[in-house]
C-alpha cells in the first residue's frame, strides 16, 4: 500500500460523516466543522456510520486526492464518537487502514550516534 510519510501530520474526524460525500463535499467539511485546510497537506480521515468504511483526502501538491476502503471482514478500530477532530501518526494512520488497533502503536525511536567508548 502506498502510505504517508514519517512526518506526515494526520487527522482524524471522530463523528461519522455521509459516506455519498466526495471530496470536495468532505474538503468543505474539513474548513466548516473542524476548522482545517484541505489543501494544507494534512491528510483528514473520515468514518461511515459502519465501522468497516473509511474515506481519506489530502492535497498532494498537485490535486485533492481520496481514498476509499472497506473492509471485507471486521471493522477498523475507532475512537470514541465525539465532536472535533484527533491527531494521529503516520504510523498509527498505516495500523488504522490495516484494520489494526492504532492504539497499541507508539512513537518510534529517534536513530542515535553510535557511542565510542574512549
Amino acid at each position: 500500500m502506498i502510505g504517508p510519510g514519517v512526518g506526515a501530520r494526520v487527522m482524524v474526524a471522530t463523528r461519522p460523516v455521509d459516506f455519498r460525500k466526495g471530496p470536495d463535499a468532505l474538503a468543505a467539511l474539513v474548513s466548516a466543522d473542524y476548522g482545517g485546510d484541505a489543501f494544507s497537506g494534512v491528510i483528514y480521515v473520515f468514518r461511515a456510520k459502519r465501522a468497516d468504511r473509511v474515506k481519506l483526502i489530502w492535497w498532494d501538491g498537485t490535486g485533492l486526492c481520496l481514498m476509499a476502503k472497506r473492509l471485507e471482514q471486521g471493522g477498523f478500530k475507532w475512537p470514541g464518537i465525539q465532536d472535533g477532530v484527533m491527531r494521529l501518526s503516520a504510523a498509527q494512520l498505516g495500523a488504522l487502514l490495516e484494520g489494526l488497533d492504532w492504539r497499541r502503536v507508539h512513537g518510534g525511536r529517534r536513530p542515535q550516534a553510535p557511542q565510542i567508548a574512549g
